[in-house]
């Protein structure tokens, strides 16, 4: 394990001018649109209930591999939504965490196929409490069903089912999004190689529980929030600006805040004396208040704050018996001017994970920036998370339904196989299932000219073999160096326990290896 790791190196993030005048991080990737996977039948919540049918709103970036072995979903923030790289054809503003997303960046979209949904409960184009209610013709409101993190996280996976992804390369989050990276490794232990949690926690404690509180409750004491229904009328702006309000502090740092605002007076050259606006502090989070009115609406907020309230993978009390059934190898990330998911909670994980004997690698990024720094030290956050996706093995990339056919077959035999599974490398193996040889469609065309019957005749019996652990990189040189398509994967005993094709590693290690 890798624990107590701090980067203080600040990596500056090159930039340039786009053709509609927006700053755009380099390697973006471009104009981006959203799509909608609609699931007609019913989801069962962990609350009983259960939504008739649901829409989660989502995008995509890069391109899927023929293995879909390469895609990496990321999960949201509380605002967040799906629009989190490029652009909106017309916008000048790129997706919520651009400077990560793209080519050449943590989340390479020239490598790894990357998914983000809205979560379910959002109002960003998913089925949340704005959305229409079937029953009735009209939105939700407050009759929408309370939902829960595990909620969100069995929605997206309906999306990547329907997507026909078997297994993700990695799931990656923070805050918000970190629990759900959580509850994907929990839930679904067996669908993701790698998962990336940042800022984030295994369960949220009675402070972080009380300030979401203080949100509801401006937005539930604002009269024209009307029990959620408030849709077509006078919305809960002053309510749900409030919420943002007290929200944003705990986002802050006192160090960022001091550096930002100090105690300089806006728009004044002395204190007012009365109860108008002083501070720039104060314009500050009026600001944030309003704008946050105009693109997110309330009920949405009401919904996800209290399925974070409800977040909590302990078992019995314990983390460590909550995690003890997950798979997938760890990036743990914290930061250090973080008091809202301060560092302990992300250690509290990282030794849940080592006393279950899981690959877990732990970094606490140096930063003022407080909570709001995994989306804003994108030099630290591209070395760290790019350094730990980029260290692949042949395990995270192999089929492990490997088709194979014993030897003493006729050719004729193996030819038929070949045609009817659609592939073009059979492992041969013996009687007692150890690699013996291969057999490439090369070899059958060859064969049928000259007349062979037997696979015997033609295989060939000294295989070039691959391991789990082996780097990608060592698997693509001997491919390269005895110009072969595809490794067997063995274990010690000579016995295939999967197959790595060029196809598969290719955009991972390099165009060079096309």
């Amino acid at each position: 394990m890798n624990t107590g790791t701090r980067i203080t190196t600040r990596i500056r993030v090159p930039v340039t001018i786009s053709s509609r005048g927006a700053l755009m991080i380099k390697g973006s990737t471009g104009i981006t649109k959203t799509h909608y996977y609609s699931h007609p039948s019913p989801l069962f919540l962990e609350s009983g209930e259960n939504l008739p049918s649901l829409t989660l709103a989502y995008e995509t970036y890069g391109k899927l591999n023929r293995e879909k072995s390469n895609a990496i979903l990321v999960c949201h923030a509380l605002s967040g939504d799906a629009h989190v790289a490029g652009f909106h054809e017309g916008d000048e503003k790129p997706g919520w965490w651009d400077a990560v997303i793209g080519p050449g960046k943590a989340l390479d979209t020239d490598r790894y196929f990357v998914i983000c949904s809205n979560v379910l409960g959002g109002c960003k184009g998913s089925t949340g409490p704005s959305s229409i209610n079937p029953d009735t013709g009209t939105p939700w409101g407050a009759k929408f069903p309370v939902i829960t993190i595990r909620d969100m996280v069995s929605a997206q996976k309906l999306l990547i089912d329907h997507l026909g992804i078997g297994q993700l390369y990695a799931v990656v989050g923070g805050s918000m999004g970190g629990m759900q990276v959580l509850q994907w490794t929990v839930d679904f232990p067996d669908h993701m190689k790698k998962a990336v949690v940042i800022a984030a926690t295994g369960y949220s404690t009675p402070q972080q529980i009380a300030f979401n509180e203080v949100g509801r409750k401006a937005i539930i004491s604002d009269p024209d929030w009307n029990n959620g229904n408030y849709y077509g009328k006078e919305l809960p702006t002053h309510g749900l600006a409030l919420a943002r309000m007290v929200g944003h502090i705990t986002y802050l740092s006192n160090e960022s805040m001091h550096e930002k605002f100090g105690r300089a007076l806006q728009g004044k050259d002395r204190k007012g004396f009365d109860f108008s606006t002083d501070f720039k502090v104060e314009s500050y989070l009026h600001h944030q208040g309003d704008t946050f009115t105009k693109r997110f609406d309330a009920n949405s907020y009401l919904y996800i704050t209290k399925a974070i309230d409800y977040f909590d993978l302990t078992k019995d009390g314990s983390l460590t018996t909550g995690l003890a059934g997950v798979k997938a190898a760890f990036l743990v990330i914290s930061v250090s001017s973080d008091w809202l998911y301060p560092p302990y909670q992300s250690q509290e994980v990282v030794s849940a994970l080592t006393a279950n004997e899981v690959e877990v690698h732990y970094s606490d990024i140096r930063s003022n920036y407080g909570h709001d720094a995994f989306l804003l030290e994108s030099g630290q956050i591209n070395y760290i998370v790019g350094r730990f996706l980029s260290h692949t093995i042949v395990g995270d990339v192999m089929i492990t339904e490997v088709q194979t056919i014993e030897e003493g077959t006729t050719i004729a035999v193996t030819a038929r196989r070949m045609v009817n599974l659609g592939v073009n490398h059979l492992p041969v193996l013996s009687g007692t299932g150890q690699l013996v040889g291969i057999v490439t469609s090369w070899d059958i065309a060859k064969a049928v000219a000259s007349n062979f019957l037997w696979l015997d005749e033609i295989m060939s019996r000294n295989v070039v073999t691959t391991t789990p652990d082996e780097p990608i990189e060592t698997a693509a040189r001997k491919m390269e160096e005895h110009a072969i398509s595809a490794l067997p994967v063995v274990d010690g005993e000579q016995h295939v326990i999967g197959l790595i094709t060029v196809d598969a590693i290719s955009v991972l290690v390099g165009r060079e290896h096309h």
